[in-house]
């Protein structure tokens, strides 16, 4: 077992009774024994959960307004293979929100970063709860401006052992795949949702028609 966790925000409907990390590698995994008030009243007896600390996250979806393309990443992801999904997934940009970064600033930086674009105008989506059911992990989702003209090519970073390829799609083709189930991210599909809603909107207000 490693360092005691950081205390979770007082609730005074949640007793924590006693909380452990149980793992800490490249991200951490605590262990807590709770009760809670019940939907009937009282208190529910004693129960022990994980959660999987994974950080907060930033995400964007790249649209070019004049184009009415999006660009799209496709990666690797071992979870996927593990859940009996192939392990290419199309995605949308995002990453980790690090201390003293704020949501914009990372979906700025992953933005150049992964696809290779960078944004102009941002519109905040709104921010999502994972996996509630394991995880504390949020994302705040954004959808972004940018030239699609030439999106294509193989990015990241090496160090991080990052392959992702860069491709523009028209959003009505984007669209389409999501209704055929060849979008699976459940963020990216999300966004394309939202986009395909706000669509008219947004041309308008970023020119695009």
């Amino acid at each position: 077992m490693t360092a005691r966790p950081p205390e979770p925000p007082a609730h005074d409907a949640v007793e924590i009774l006693e909380r452990e990390t149980a793992f800490q590698g490249f991200f951490r995994l605590d262990r807590y024994r709770l009760r809670h008030k019940t939907h009937e009243g009282g208190w529910s007896q004693e129960i022990t959960r994980e959660v999987f600390e994974r950080g907060h996250c930033a995400a964007l979806l790249p649209y070019d307004p004049k184009r009415d393309e999006v660009v799209l990443l496709e990666q690797f992801r071992l979870p996927a293979l593990a859940a009996g999904f192939a392990p290419w997934l199309i995605e949308i940009v995002a990453g980790i929100i690090d201390p003293g970064e704020t949501a914009e600033q990372v979906a700025r930086r992953e933005t150049l970063e992964e696809s290779g674009r960078e944004a102009a105008r941002l519109e905040e989506v709104g921010t999502y709860l994972m996996s509630p059911g394991g995880t504390t992990e949020s994302i705040t989702l954004y959808c972004g401006e940018i030239d699609a003209e030439g999106a294509a090519g193989i990015h990241g970073l090496v160090e991080e052992g990052e392959d992702i390829r860069v491709f523009a799609l028209p959003a009505e083709e984007a669209f389409e795949k999501l209704r055929q189930g060849e979008i699976v991210n459940a963020i990216g599909a999300i966004a394309l949702l939202w986009l395909e809603l706000n669509r008219p909107r947004l041309r308008t207000r970023w020119g695009g028609s």
